[in-house]
């Protein structure tokens, strides 16, 4: 009982070589960037990584399970809180990160999304902080208070922007009398059917079917992630289209 009474004996330090194995990616053999995790199996895998091995295999890279016979990529999604713990746990990684991507943006002239400026701010903070830079205490979270408020007012308008185009390609459905709109990168394709489901007053967002260059898209997708996988370097606006649900076989 004296040594629980004790909280220097609850703490245990574990070293990162003893836990690799559980935050790299199996395909590279690098830690874990924009984790992307296997719906079937929960195996999990750097995303850029996994989209390249999926485009010509169909079987989950560690276990060899079946994913889908032929829409593999509607069944994977991105791990947020995986991705989160490996920050954590690999000092200077998302500092990195970031910064290889600020560098790629600007080595072709593009303007840096506006989730990669929100990131490299909020690293900017966190490392002030611990620099001992940091206000006190009671003025941080007032200010984290009023940082948060703005935030939700600001309705994503300050994230990585892309512009749609949502085409009806069946004679069951109507168009939209609005069909150009422009929404955050963040957002998925789950959003998407929620919104043309409430515009078209349909009983039920999962009666829809949302596809890219006639293929099914996954409803974890997020508007991002099928702008670099589906649509690459064709113009703007993405063109989507949606249809009634039909199941696949």
């Amino acid at each position: 009982m004296a040594v629980l009474g004790n909280p220097d004996m609850l703490t245990r330090k574990i070293k990162l070589c003893h836990i690799n194995a559980h935050i790299t990616c199996r395909l590279c053999d690098g830690y874990l960037i924009d984790a992307t995790t296997v719906t079937e199996c929960l195996h999990t895998f750097c995303r850029s990584c996994l989209v390249k091995y999926l485009e010509e295999n169909n079987t989950c890279p560690t276990c060899r399970i079946v994913i889908h016979q032929s829409h593999p990529l509607q069944y994977i999604g991105h791990d947020r809180t995986m991705q989160d713990i490996v920050y954590k746990l690999v000092p200077g990684l998302q500092e990195a990160e970031i910064k290889k991507q600020r560098e790629f943006y600007q080595k072709l002239g593009m303007e840096v999304p506006g989730d990669i400026k929100g990131d490299h701010c909020n690293m900017k903070t966190h490392l002030d902080q611990r620099n001992g830079d940091a206000k006190s205490e009671v003025t941080a979270n007032k200010e984290t208070g009023e940082e948060k408020a703005e935030e939700e007012n600001d309705y994503h308008r300050s994230d990585e922007q892309v512009s749609i185009c949502l085409e009806c390609n069946s004679s069951k459905l109507r168009g939209l009398k609005r069909k150009w709109i422009r929404c955050s990168a963040q957002a998925t394709v789950l959003h998407l059917k929620k919104f043309i489901a409430k515009k078209l007053n349909l009983t039920s967002f999962n009666e829809l079917d949302i596809l890219c260059n006639e293929e099914i898209l996954g409803k974890d997708h997020t508007l991002k992630f099928v702008v670099v996988t589906r649509w690459r370097f064709k113009k703007s606006p993405l063109l989507l289209h949606y249809r009634p649900k039909m199941d696949l076989l």
